[in-house]
């Protein structure tokens, strides 16, 4: 690295360089680098004031365009977990009466989350909301905010009884997580459920569930809940969340964000953090960590995300299913010992061959919904299972390429990925070298599959 936040290097690089655990040139290589920039900044070109980037404040900050793209960025990463009988989008009518209910209603400085600088506009759930309809009544429910370790149940119940529709806005802060403060469990702090479910038992309809958190959450009792028709998950969205939220919840925007990461049940802290083996152990009972490797119980899978419309794939490649490699000397940098390997080192073989080996692969998709809407596209690849491959530490699945596309009502489009065996088809062997391995591959897209054989 070139740079430390914090003064670990300070108080210690000296040291390593006398024990001569560090070259020198080690830190010739970072300065390098760091003079560099400062250099194209033009930081030693006279008054700073007067070079290109000297004289940029709130006005350039704060521009259209960047309050612009601050929504953008907060509507696409919204993601909608659960939606029972289409309860969203709500119908944008001034007669409807809403109650908003929940520590994080209120709380825009709760959507920025960590690392940020003074927001342009500072605009709560609860305030976009009421920018929809004109009666919107509310409650937080938790006397100490997310803490929740005091809660108005009663209150909140009276609230949620004289609306027409319920809005929970709940999920942690920065005083539950954050750089050098990590959770130590995965539930909901304090009494959030229970006072959730009282909520939901009381409202005339089922309720919308907003969750607000930078890690995932179990949240199993809502996902079963036929009281909680709708959850969305926003992250920490910034400055233009609360905005984003109302929009998504009266239906100016069609949700298409996916979760970044697999949402694990609450037993899953049992596990030591000491243990980071990936691969799940049956004989021991490990289940394995991230979406590549995990065998247990989920509550939300990677990449998981509904929207108001429903999109259809197809999947095509130009090429045959049958991908013949020809392996030869010139194609592999260092020679196999084989002359018919079953598997070859990635690293063994040239760029070029790499490169003229790739192919594409089409997906064609369809939004079958009354909405427009963006929607990503994930590709993922997984090796078919049979008695003649060892499949014990391969991935399940693996990502190998994501791309989104806007689509009308009824339209549908075309989305293609470029993959090259050595990058997208390759795994790890047991000594950590990215191999190509002769065998079945499958090309998955949502239930679409499309099978591709490697042979040498």
């Amino acid at each position: 690295m070139d740079v430390n936040c914090g003064s670990y290097l300070q108080n210690h690089t000296k040291s390593a360089v006398l024990k001569r655990k560090l070259p020198v040139s080690q830190i010739d290589r970072a300065l390098h680098n760091l003079f560099a920039v400062r250099m194209r900044l033009g930081l030693f070109e006279g008054d700073p004031t007067k070079s290109l980037y000297g004289n940029i404040g709130p006005n350039q900050v704060c521009s259209q365009s960047h309050q612009a793209l601050a929504l953008e960025a907060a509507l696409n990463g919204i993601v909608l977990l659960k939606n029972s009988a289409k309860l969203l989008p709500f119908s944008h009518s001034n007669s409807i009466t809403l109650a908003v209910i929940g520590p994080n209603a209120d709380s825009p400085k709760t959507l920025q989350g960590n690392y940020f600088g003074p927001p342009c506009k500072s605009i709560s759930l609860l305030q976009a909301l009421r920018g929809y309809v004109k009666n919107a009544a509310y409650h937080p429910g938790c006397a100490d905010a997310v803490n929740c370790t005091s809660v108005d149940i009663k209150r909140a119940v009276e609230v949620a009884k004289g609306a027409d529709h319920v809005v929970l806005v709940v999920g942690l802060d920065q005083s539950q997580e954050r750089e050098d403060h990590d959770r130590e469990h995965l539930e909901l702090p304090g009494k959030q459920e229970e006072l959730i479910s009282a909520v939901a038992k009381a409202a005339k309809k089922p309720v919308v569930l907003v969750l607000l958190s930078g890690g995932p959450v179990d949240v199993s009792f809502a996902k079963y809940d036929r009281r909680i028709g709708s959850i969305l998950w926003a992250g920490y969205p910034g400055e233009a969340g609360g905005l984003a939220l109302a929009q998504i919840i009266f239906g100016h925007h069609n949700p298409g964000g996916r979760l970044p990461v697999t949402w694990y049940p609450k037993d899953y802290v049992k596990i030591p953090m000491t243990d980071m083996r990936m691969r799940a152990s049956p004989s021991s009972g490990y289940p394995g960590r991230t979406y590549r490797f995990y065998k247990g119980p989920k509550v939300f899978e990677f990449g998981y995300g509904l929207s108001y419309s429903t999109y259809s794939y197809k999947l095509s490649s130009p090429t045959q299913n049958k991908l013949y490699l020809n392996l030869s000397s010139s194609s592999i940098a260092v020679a196999a010992e084989s002359q018919q390997p079953d598997s070859v080192i990635v690293s063994e073989l040239s760029q070029e061959f790499c490169e003229t080996k790739s192919f594409s692969v089409s997906v064609g998709v369809e939004n079958e919904g009354e909405m427009e809407g963006k929607h990503s596209v994930l590709l993922f690849m997984k090796r078919e299972i049979n008695n003649n491959t060892n499949n014990g530490g391969n991935p399940l699945k693996q990502l190998v390429g994501f791309e989104s596309v806007k689509l009308k009502a009824g339209e549908r489009g075309e989305v293609e990925f470029r993959l090259s065996p050595c990058d997208h088809l390759s795994n790890a062997n047991e000594d950590g070298m990215m191999v190509l391995e002769q065998g079945s591959r499958v090309l998955l897209v949502g239930e679409e599959e499309y099978p591709i054989h490697i042979i040498f």
